[in-house]
């Protein structure tokens, strides 16, 4: 079961939140929280597979980030701060504190400059699929050139679908999984099918991290880290293993022919990796 959780963040923007329900005989007491961060373009939705287990031994929920899903879509801002902000009203309107936080790209760089402010308020972290170093101007407009080449809007979702399924546009491969994923974030308008965000609202987010270096930030993480990459994703196994390295309790993980969207794409193997480091992380 899925509750939505309306609620307010940083600078008064409205934010939604889904809580899973998990349904565990003999666990009363306070599980242990959960905040599960979408990367850019995604929506809370997308953890649906990784919620389910993680509800078994969890109080779970899933952020839709400013700007995305059903969350306020006009927000003031997109900065760093604000989205850091974001996360430090959801931990203390719900009581989730020390979390364990889980996030994804965009959500995952949150998920780690929280930790890194707020110590005693995170108990782990699971990083997926996001660089510590900057990307660059090349790397940017490249994003950007392919964010504004979608064909909006779809005549139908099943278009939306096969559209992004074709092929990564870096690795140019056909990957179904990815035309769902995307699928989730279309919405139906006058027109046809198009976001659930804004566009410019997301280039903007972007380009509040993308020419900036995060080793700093990473390295004043002090709760246990896992670093996990998919081997046909982003993040390459070298700078990987260098954030394990930097982090204080740092370890590595990857998922052998998965992309950027690991935790989406290869459920099964992505429960194998996270949770028996969660298991040891709340129980060291």
């Amino acid at each position: 079961m899925v509750r939505r959780i309306d609620m307010t963040g940083a600078g008064g923007v409205r934010l939604v939140a889904w809580e899973y329900e998990g349904t565990v005989p003999g666990s009363g007491g306070l599980r242990p929280g959960v905040l599960l961060l979408h990367g850019l373009l995604g929506r809370g939705s997308h953890w649906a597979g990784s919620a389910g287990w993680l509800a078994e031994r969890h109080r779970v929920i899933a952020l839709d980030q400013r700007g995305h899903g059903s969350s306020e879509r006009q927000a003031a801002s997109y900065s760093r701060a604000a989205y850091v902000g974001d996360v430090h009203a959801v931990v203390e309107s719900l009581g989730l504190g020390p979390v364990v936080l889980i996030g994804h790209g965009l959500g995952a760089l949150t998920a780690w400059q929280f930790a890194a402010q707020c110590p005693e308020s995170v108990r782990a972290l699971v990083i997926s699929d996001m660089r510590a170093s900057a990307l660059g101007f090349a790397a940017q407009r490249e994003w950007v050139d392919w964010l504004r080449g979608w064909p909006l809007p779809f005549a139908s979702l099943a278009e939306a679908e096969k559209w992004f399924a074709a092929g990564d546009p870096w690795l140019a491969r056909p990957n179904p999984a990815r035309g769902a994923y995307y699928a989730e974030v279309m919405e139906r308008a006058g027109d046809g099918w198009r976001p659930v965000f804004e566009p410019a609202h997301m280039i903007t987010s972007r380009e509040a991290w993308v020419h900036d270096s995060h080793w700093d930030e990473l390295g004043q993480v002090a709760c246990p880290t896992l670093v996990l990459r998919g081997t046909e994703g982003e993040l390459g196994r070298a700078e990987a293993q260098e954030m394990v390295r930097v982090l204080p309790r740092g370890q590595y993980a990857e998922l052998r022919g998965a992309g950027h969207l690991a935790h989406y794409e290869r459920q099964e193997a992505w429960r194998e990796a996270v949770e028996p480091f969660l298991a040891g992380a709340l129980t060291s």
